[in-house]
């Protein structure tokens, strides 16, 4: 106890000293005063509305902002002092380049030049005849100034009484006087600028959409008049400005569409062969891509009035696509045919393609928890344009090799890997119905039609040979939301060439060998993706991954006979399975953010199966999971294999996932990014098979995985590679009294590309 004391009372003394020594007073100028900051005090003879929220927003307005502090001392200031000496050094020039401000003195401020800039800000919220003052504190002994605001707002703000347009003959005053029920500035309202700037901008949104091309918000002027008045009242006039041009005040309709879907940019486009598809030119050479399979996604028309929000979603659709890297949506005037009243625009869609065909080639150095390394070879080929109507084809080839480096049984197994995979995907939707593609205003769903199998040649051990395919739909709601709908998806499992050690394993654990007896797994998949992250700078982040998983009940529908029923021959699986990848983001600053996630998944067998088939379990462990533990090597449940440590991954995994996991990120040096973080979570099995431990129960808190760690990132432009050391310091299969336990002696080390949520 008394050494725990010594220690901390040491630790402190420590620190004091720290902070000490990082004063910066002795630096400070003769004639100058450290500027500390300002405190603004806001007063009325009548209450203020959103007190609060004023004043915040006023104090927002103080300039300048002073030197920041770090438990009481100015370490960014000290550092940029130190660096100023004649020879500072590499360590001082680092944190200075790292983490220096510059001095903000009192002599930096100018009071005056505030006072007008709060001032101006309180007018255009409504508040007149504001008396305005200051005073400045100096602390000689410190070396430090402040300053403290007073404003006090006489009376209460003018309101709005009424909201007038003028009156006049000409059109355009028509089509703004059809938008003001939907005006932001109400009777009642506060004088307010930024509302009224807010306005503007409305109507000219507006009147663009109802085909105003030229017209601009700078076009309006707002008229305040309080003459008829005695109390804080006032009537809005809203004007047209003189001399606004002829061409702003008239709507335009379009003449002609013409689409070039294999432009080159730099070419000639009028040297071109044209085809007429409903209402439009496409104009090309020969035929890169089938008019009628590119005009369901150009929403433009010829002889309707221009409209921006159809000609943003036009560009936003052909980009979807896939294949091209530039889309440009441009307007020509035709003054040859423009009347008094009317204008009229040719709409040229411009498609510059990607390159059609691709071969990509990716190697990898692959490292695992389980100390099998090896190299793993990819090589994709890609068609863009298919069948000349935007269809992609990815077909890629794979292989890999893996050795075990070291282990505590058997080092020296090796595994050989081998697949090919093939993806076609048509961006509309393939349906034995025709699909009106009016249903979906943001994007055309693609069918996506899946094939692929893979050998997995595991030494003295087993051999495993799969296929899969699917077929479904993807298709986005909105630029947050993304459905993929798999009504057909198949996979089929094959384990063969077993070993005797292997085959003692399945004796030994009869679940383990029904979670391989049913590797037939046909049914629906469902995924449902929101993404607020694509919203970089909000200080708040959502995200949100649900899935849905339904297996055998069409094939059960199908078959009849004793369970466990067959399907051409083969034992099929039968399931529900569900889970929710939940994340939340917290950003501090420009660079720095908390990153959270929940995950939470269950899967149930019914019917024609008792467990879950193995390849749809759930594990825990690893660099995308509770980054203390190796890759499946947490849970179920208390559960601890007892030796064979090579091969007790197999068992370890449960139909039943929790976790949770928390991340602060933050810059180092340009790309280097770092992190502190922490993990919790497990699996388990809903009922108790044949292993008591892993059963999922009230107490399943208590049987969390718990680790902590720290991470150095290398992120190039959104390409992260992550290096992970984490240490567990809750281990759940102890006894219940020694599970806490701050293993840093254990590091676990990991290695991913990505952020793990």
């Amino acid at each position: 106890m008394r050494k725990e004391l010594r220690k901390q009372i040491f630790i402190t003394g420590m620190i004091l000293v720290l902070l000490q020594s990082c004063s910066v007073k002795k630096f400070i100028p003769e004639d100058e005063f450290l500027y500390t900051g300002a405190e603004l005090e806001l007063t009325s003879q009548d209450e203020i509305e959103n007190k609060k929220s004023l004043q915040s927003q006023l104090e927002g307005l103080i300039r300048p902002e002073p030197n920041s502090k770090f438990l009481g001392s100015h370490f960014g200031l000290y550092f940029h002092y130190k660096a100023q000496k004649e020879n500072p050094g590499f360590i001082n020039k680092f944190f200075n380049k790292k983490f220096g401000e510059e001095p903000v003195y009192l002599s930096d401020t100018d009071p005056g030049l505030t006072k007008d800039i709060l001032n101006n800000r309180l007018e255009n919220r409504g508040y007149f005849f504001n008396r305005l003052d200051h005073i400045i504190e100096e602390y000689e002994k410190k070396k430090t100034a402040r300053i403290f605001y007073k404003i006090e707002i006489p009376e209460e703000p003018y309101v709005l009484e009424n909201y007038i347009l003028d009156n006049d003959s000409l059109q355009v005053f028509q089509e703004i006087n059809e938008t003001l029920p939907d005006a932001l500035l109400k009777e009642g309202d506060p004088f307010n600028l930024a509302l009224m700037k807010l306005e503007r901008e409305r109507i000219d949104r507006k009147l663009k959409n109802r085909g105003y091309y030229n017209f601009s918000s700078n076009f309006l002027l707002f008229e305040a008049d309080t003459n008829q008045y005695e109390r804080k009242k006032f009537d809005l006039y809203l004007r047209l400005k003189k001399d606004v041009p002829e061409e702003g005040i008239k709507p335009y309709r379009v003449k002609n569409i013409n689409i070039y879907p294999n432009y080159v940019v730099g070419s000639d486009s009028l040297a071109r062969d044209s085809v007429r598809y409903d209402g439009k030119n496409y104009i090309q050479n020969e035929e890169f891509f089938k008019p009628k399979r590119l005009d369901p996604y150009v929403l433009l028309e010829e002889g309707e009035l221009y409209d921006p929000e159809a000609s943003a979603a036009t560009s936003r659709r052909l980009t979807s696509i896939g294949a091209y890297k530039f889309v440009n949506v441009r307007y020509d005037e035709l003054d040859s045919l423009a009347t008094d009243s009317l204008g009229y625009l040719d709409a040229n869609i411009f498609l510059s393609p990607l390159n059609k065909r691709a071969i990509r080639a990716e190697l990898q150095a692959v490292t695992k928890s389980n100390n099998f390394a090896g190299p793993h070879l990819a090589i994709t080929y890609s068609n863009r344009n298919l069948f000349h109507g935007g269809e992609i084809l990815n077909i890629t080839g794979k292989v890999g090799y893996e050795k075990q480096l070291s282990g505590k049984d058997e080092p020296g197994l090796s595994s050989t890997q081998f697949g090919v995979d093939t993806d076609l995907i048509f961006p509309r939707m393939l349906f034995p119905i025709a699909v009106n593609n009016d249903w979906f205003k943001y994007s055309i769903p693609k069918t996506r039609i899946a094939l692929g199998f893979e050998y997995l040649n595991r030494s003295e051990l087993f051999s495993l040979f799969s296929v899969s395919g699917s077929f479904g739909y993807i298709w986005r709601a909105n630029r947050y939301i993304t459905h993929e709908l798999n009504p057909f998806s198949v996979n089929y499992v094959k384990l063969s060439k077993t070993t005797t050690q292997f085959e003692e394993i399945l004796e030994n654990n009869p679940y383990l060998r029904s979670s391989f007896d049913q590797q037939f797994i046909a049914g629906i998949t469902y995924s449902f993706l929101y993404n607020g992250m694509v919203d970089v700078n909000k200080k708040h982040q959502f995200f949100i991954n649900a899935n849905l998983d339904l297996a055998g009940n069409i094939l059960n529908l199908l078959s009849s006979g004793d369970r466990p029923r067959e399907f051409i021959g083969l034992e099929f699986a039968q399931y529900a399975k569900i889970d929710a990848d939940f994340r939340y983001h917290f950003k501090i600053g420009r660079q720095q953010k908390i990153a959270t996630r929940l995950f939470a998944g269950y899967g149930i067998p019914y019917g024609n199966s008792e467990i879950m088939p193995f390849s749809r379990q759930y594990f825990a462990g690893g660099p995308y999971s509770v980054r203390a533990f190796k890759i499946r090597s947490l849970g179920p449940g208390t559960y601890r294999p007892e030796g064979e440590e090579n091969l007790s991954y197999y068992d370890q995994t449960g139909n039943i996932r929790l976790e949770t996991n928390v991340e602060y990120r933050f810059p180092i040096y340009q790309f280097l990014k770092g992190a502190v973080f922490a993990d919790a979570g497990n699996v388990w099995n809903s009922d108790e098979q044949n292993n008591p431990k892993g059963k999922f129960s009230g107490d399943f808190l208590q049987e969390f995985g718990v680790g902590v760690g720290t991470g150095l990132r290398v992120d190039i432009q959104s390409f992260v590679i992550r290096l992970d050391l984490a240490f567990p310091v809750r281990t759940p299969w102890k006894p219940a009294g020694e599970r806490w336990d701050f293993r840093f002696k254990d590091p676990v080390l990991n290695f991913a590309i990505g952020y793990p949520f």
